[in-house]
């Protein structure tokens, strides 16, 4: 893992955690936006590495490397902590460690759901065939990549994320972000903000915000209707700055 760093560290720290076959450059306007006054960390997860490859393990040791960071950095305090997707669930399991202060939560179509094994293999699979073609720079799967999945500006750094990726870390990371997240009851200090949209699985988005809800009163849930799983942040992400500027303040 590696954290990229934006900002005077005497500010108060904001960290961005991405998702799945995700680039860590995916909150650049964020990070433009954050840095004048913010102390801004954006971790770059593991399989996920752009010069030297690396194995994800687990959500667990992830969020192990990041709570560390904001142990030994930040000084156990957080003033925004914010995870997209996968990026998500991580930071709601680093949320629930002792010892650390965060501030704001925000978590953008977090799945903190359990998945059966047959459906993780599905995703498995598909997971691996879109790797398998993007090393090998197909067209027609770049092109679905940029009308579903990411910006056009984001493609390059996509492709050295499939060209690096070793396909156990799929598996890795199919089976920890859906072995199932018990819901803690977290600081009542703690503001969290849910994000998810309507449209494909975000069904599964939707259920683990009314879940988040319940164990914790304090969620504020905002819904928009018509987008895709982590369509805000990936494809709109001044509306998601907005919308987070928004909350904190």
């Amino acid at each position: 893992m590696i954290f990229h760093t934006y900002g005077k560290k005497e500010n108060k720290a904001v960290i961005l955690i991405h998702g799945v076959l995700t680039p860590w450059q995916i909150w650049n306007t964020a990070v433009k936006k954050f840095r004048g006054d913010y102390y801004v960390i954006v971790p770059e997860l593991d399989a996920h590495t752009e010069v030297t490859p690396t194995v994800f393990h687990s959500v667990e040791e992830e969020a192990d490397r990041i709570y560390q960071y904001i142990m030994d950095e930040l000084d156990g305090h957080v003033f925004l902590l914010a995870g997209l997707s996968m990026g998500g669930r991580i930071a709601a399991t680093i949320a629930a460690r002792d010892g650390i202060t965060i501030e704001n939560l925000v978590l953008d179509g977090a799945p903190l759901a359990k998945m059966n094994f047959l459906m993780r293999a599905v995703m498995k699979n598909n997971y691996k065939t879109i790797i398998m073609k993007s090393k090998k720079h197909d067209a027609r799967i770049i092109e679905q990549a940029k009308r579903d999945f990411l910006p056009e500006e984001m493609i390059p750094y996509y492709i050295k994320i499939a060209e690096n990726m070793i396909m156990v870390s799929i598996d890795h990371m199919i089976d920890s972000v859906f072995s199932g997240f018990v819901i803690p009851e977290y600081a009542g200090t703690m503001r969290i903000l849910f994000m998810h949209g309507t449209k494909g699985n975000e069904a599964v988005s939707r259920k683990c915000a009314a879940k988040m809800k319940k164990a914790n009163p304090q969620t504020e849930i905002r819904c928009f209707d018509g987008l895709a799983h982590a369509e805000l942040a990936c494809f709109k992400p001044d509306l998601w700055v907005n919308e987070v500027e928004g909350f904190i303040s």
